[in-house]
C-alpha cells in the first residue's frame, strides 16, 4: 500500500503546482492529487512485470540458439533455471496482475532497448551467475533472486528513469516507493499460491482520506498559515524564503491542526525529512527552527487538540 510519507509527498507536489500556476479550481487541483496518487499504483504493477519480460526475453534467446544452425551443446541444452522461476512463473501467470496491466495499458511492449540491457546486466552478474550455478532449487532462493534482480539492476537504473519520466512525469519521483511495494509483495508470496498478494492501493479508509483532507485544509487555510509563517520569519525576507519550504510548512500545519491522532512530533519528523530531499540544502534546519516557534504559538493558543495518551 501507498505510504503516508508518499502521501504527504503528492500533496506538497500538487499544492506547490497548483500556487505556482495561480489556479482558482479546487475540485481540478484535487482531481490532480487523486490522479498522481493512482500513477503511482500503477507503477508498482508495471514493476512488477519488468522481470517477467526480461524473462520472456531470455526465453526467446533460447528458441533462437536451438535454431542454429550450428548449436552448441549449450544451445540445445539451455539452464532454464531463470526461465522457469517459480515467483516468475507465478507472476507471470497472476490473472489479477495481468487485468489490471492490460485495464490500464501498462507494459514493456514499447521498450525493447530497456529489456535488452536489464538482460545483458543481468547475465553479466554476480548474483545471476551464483544463482545459475547453484545445484540447490527452492521457492526461497527463487524468491531471493527476483529481489536480487530488482535490488541490483533496477534501483538507480538510469535507463528506467528515463523511460518511466516518458511515460509519465508523475513517475519521475515514484520509483522508489514503487520498488519498497514490489520488494514487500516478493516476501509475501509463498509457493503454490494461486494468486500474487498485490498490494491494495491504502492500508485502510482513513489512509485513503488522508491526502484529500491534508490537501483540502492545507489549500483552504493557506493564507491563514502563511501568516503565521511570516510572523516566524521576521528576520527573513518572506519574498525571499524557497517558496516550497512556504508550501511544506504550509502542509506541515494543515496535518498537525487536522489530525488529532497523529502526534506533532511525527508530522515535524515527516516534513522536515520531506524537505531534506526536494528543497535547498539549509531547508531542513530552517523548517524545523520555523515550525518548533509556531507550533509553540498554536499550544499557547490552544489551537492543538491531539487525542491519545503521549499525543503531543
Amino acid at each position: 500500500m501507498l505510504s503516508r510519507r508518499l502521501l504527504r509527498i503528492k500533496v506538497v507536489k500538487t499544492l506547490y503546482a497548483h500556487f505556482r500556476s495561480e489556479s482558482d479550481s479546487l475540485i481540478g487541483t484535487e482531481r490532480n492529487l487523486v490522479n498522481s496518487v493512482n500513477k503511482t499504483y500503477d507503477l508498482y504493477h508495471q514493476m512488477l512485470s519488468l522481470v517477467t519480460e526480461v524473462a520472456k526475453y531470455a526465453e526467446e534467446r533460447v528458441e533462437l540458439g536451438k535454431k542454429k544452425r550450428l548449436p552448441t551443446p549449450e544451445d540445445l541444452n539451455p539452464n532454464m533455471k531463470f526461465i522457469d522461476n517459480a515467483l516468475i512463473t507465478q507472476l507471470k501467470c497472476s490473472e489479477d496482475l495481468n487485468d489490471y496491466l492490460s485495464r490500464y495499458s501498462l507494459g514493456w511492449i514499447k521498450f525493447p532497448e530497456l529489456i535488452k540491457s536489464l538482460y545483458s546486466s543481468m547475465i553479466e552478474a554476480d548474483f545471476y551467475k551464483a544463482y545459475m550455478d547453484s545445484a540447490e532449487k527452492s521457492y526461497k532462493l527463487d524468491v531471493q533472486f527476483v529481489k536480487d534482480f530488482y535490488l541490483n539492476l533496477v534501483e538507480d537504473n538510469e535507463l528506467l528513469e528515463d523511460i518511466l519520466e516518458e511515460q509519465s512525469i508523475l513517475w519521475c519521483d515514484d520509483l522508489d516507493f514503487s520498488l519498497i511495494m514490489v520488494i514487500k509483495t516478493f516476501s509475501l508470496c509463498k509457493v503454490n499460491q494461486g494468486e500474487i498478494p498485490l498490494l491494495p492501493k491504502y492500508k485502510n479508509y482513513e489512509d485513503e482520506e488522508f491526502a484529500k483532507v491534508l490537501f483540502r485544509k492545507a489549500l483552504v487555510n493557506n493564507k491563514e498559515y502563511f501568516e503565521y509563517i511570516e510572523k516566524y520569519t521576521q528576520n527573513w525576507d518572506f519574498d525571499r524564503i524557497a517558496y516550497l519550504d512556504t508550501i511544506i510548512m504550509d502542509v506541515a500545519m494543515a496535518e498537525i491542526l487536522a489530525f488529532p491522532s497523529i502526534p506533532v512530533k511525527v508530522s515535524l519528523d515527516e516534513y522536515i525529512e520531506i524537505s531534506k530531499y526536494y528543497s535547498t540544502p539549509g531547508s531542513s534546519v530552517f523548517i524545523n527552527g520555523v515550525l518548533d516557534k509556531i507550533v509553540t504559538a498554536l499550544n499557547g493558543e490552544s489551537k492543538i487538540v491531539k487525542v491519545g495518551r503521549g499525543i503531543l
